[in-house]
């Protein structure tokens, strides 16, 4: 190995994937070393110090499995650019029961349950060398337990049973958004090389940009979703967390593709491209982009760093085009529709993905069972007040598929693609649309089905006020907390979105301009490992 002496080794808080294989390719250390020292890091600060809580567990073999790939580079050769490197999946991604790791959604009903294998994308990444260190906090059931919401009286996003409350690194106590709050968390502050997540309604890209990460939500289709716990088969997909649209782009090129197991990834049109080489700093020059205006109410902060980012766009050869207005932008805000098609595919999809299950200790098998069980031991799982609450679970219960639910999801179809996101494409001429994150982006995607990619945009200035005001268990405002912008298309345009987002990285790099607090930020680093070794 290089002598540590000579060799400047890389900074977790934010190596990139390709600087991490460098490393191993060149022998500066070994993913032994790597798993090592971001286990240490967890360690660290997940349920110490500032107890971010971001992961739920790790995995008991990875360092085996480390040491196996390290003699499998030696031997043969390495397998390509995730050979050896550690990730975590959130806690609804199946993995091999034969692991040791469980996949519970963040719920006691289904711990030490038996999954038949791998999920897909769990599959794909490991046969391409990944490592999964572990399995990264949730919202329990992805937010589908309780009444959807963040404060008290509701379950707030990021607290699952077993995991506990995960919180933004970027102020104590502070909300980590959306359900897989876990994964950009870890993610943000160097707990591994990247994250996988999963989105129904915001819960990839909404915690990318609290957290200061680069998320990618894909098209419905794109990625597959077997053996991921559902919430619906119209809305759910997973999708990469990382620090870098680079390093998003790397693992989305690995996962996309079709899967027997998931018919609509068997509708895709053509090979899936080439991701990487969508990486074009002058991939704006010529574009046309779209501004939504209308979505944009009640974040003046946000906004003005938005209004601010437009002329980034410009100097890059984009023509803005604002306002460019959805045609059916009041209608998106007030349907119901959505609601109604998650509430029925939630008990159809679950009971689907429960009954595949090769054993379940508990005996939960069914959404009915699952209430049942979870009302049997109410006071032990969630704190109060949140521990009584499973009213999204007994709504969902209550459903069935008939008439009301199909004109739904016609109407979400409707709303998001021919009437949303597609007529403001053509009536515009534009080439994509784009509007902070946090200005419901990630609703309209949602219901179409569309990709949406959110980078770093901002963060909440050091006089911004603490809220909310009264007690609560996290902060929904604070200083220092990031934001993000979203690039939005039609299905199947993640090429040219990748290629807008790396484009307005490279240009800005806002994600550098900020850590995390200080007593979030893990200290421990590949030279304390090699020291040790």
């Amino acid at each position: 190995m290089t002598s540590k002496s000579s060799v400047a080794l890389p900074d977790l808080y934010e190596a990139s994937i390709v600087e991490l294989q460098d490393g191993l390719v060149k022998g500066h250390f070994t993913s032994v070393q790597l798993v090592k020292t971001y286990f240490d890091r967890i360690e660290e600060v997940n349920s110490k110090g500032p107890a971010l809580h971001a992961v739920i567990e790790t995995n008991p073999i990875a360092l085996s499995q480390a040491a196996a790939l390290d003699d499998e580079r030696k031997d043969k050769g390495g397998r390509g650019p995730l050979h050896g490197i550690p990730l975590l999946l959130k806690d609804n991604l199946a993995t091999m029961h034969e692991e040791g790791m469980n996949t519970t959604a963040g719920s006691y009903a289904l711990l030490g349950s038996v999954v038949p294998r791998d999920a897909f994308v769990a599959a794909k990444l490991r046969e391409a060398g990944a490592i999964f260190i572990g399995k990264a906090n949730l919202s329990e059931w992805s937010g589908m337990r309780g009444a959807w919401g963040q404060l008290k009286g509701k379950v707030p996003n990021g607290l699952s049973e077993r995991g506990g409350q995960t919180l933004s690194p970027y102020y104590p106590n502070a909300h980590p958004s959306s359900s897989s709050s876990g994964s950009g968390v870890a993610t943000a502050i160097g707990l591994a090389a990247g994250s996988l997540g999963s989105e129904t309604h915001g819960s990839i890209v909404y915690p990318s940009s609290r957290n200061n990460v680069v998320g990618i939500k894909p098209t419905i289709g794109l990625v597959s979703r077997s053996g991921v716990i559902p919430i619906s088969s119209h809305q759910d997909t997973t999708g990469p967390m990382c620090r870098s649209v680079t390093d998003a782009a790397l693992l989305l090129n690995l996962m996309a593709g079709p899967d027997p197991r998931d018919e609509v990834t068997l509708h895709q049109p053509g090979i899936v491209p080439d991701y990487m080489k969508a990486l074009d700093k002058n991939a704006l020059k010529g574009a046309r982009l779209g501004v939504p205006r209308s979505f944009i109410r009640n974040i003046k902060i946000i906004e003005e760093a938005f209004n601010s980012s437009l002329d980034v766009f410009r100097a890059l050869g984009a023509e803005i085009v604002d306002p460019a207005d959805f045609p059916d932008t009041e209608e998106l805000l007030v349907s119901k529709a959505e609601k109604l098609v998650l509430d029925v595919d939630f008990k159809v999809d679950l009971n689907k993905y429960l009954s595949e299950l090769v054993d379940v200790p508990t005996g939960v098998k069914t959404l009915a069972a699952l209430i049942e069980f979870n009302e049997r031991r109410a006071e032990l799982d969630l704190p109060p007040p949140f521990y009584k609450d499973q009213s999204q679970f007994i709504q969902s219960e209550a459903t069935q598929v008939d008439d009301a639910y199909l004109s739904a999801l016609a109407e979400d179809f409707d709303l998001g693609r021919t009437r949303g996101i597609d007529a403001t494409l053509t009536q515009f001429n534009l080439d994509a649309i784009i509007l902070p994150t946090d200005a419901l982006a990630w609703k309209v995607t949602a219901i179409a089905g569309y990709p949406l990619i959110s980078v770093p945009l901002g963060f909440w200035p050091d006089d911004v006020e603490l809220l909310p005001t009264t007690p609560s268990s996290v902060y929904t405002q604070a200083p220092g907390l990031p934001f993000g912008i979203a690039f939005m298309g039609t299905g199947y345009s993640e090429f040219k979105l990748i290629g807008y987002a790396y484009a307005f990285e490279q240009a800005t790099h806002v994600r550098l301009k900020r850590r995390a607090y200080d007593g979030a930020i893990p200290r421990t680093q590949l030279t304390d490992i090699i020291m040790k070794s």
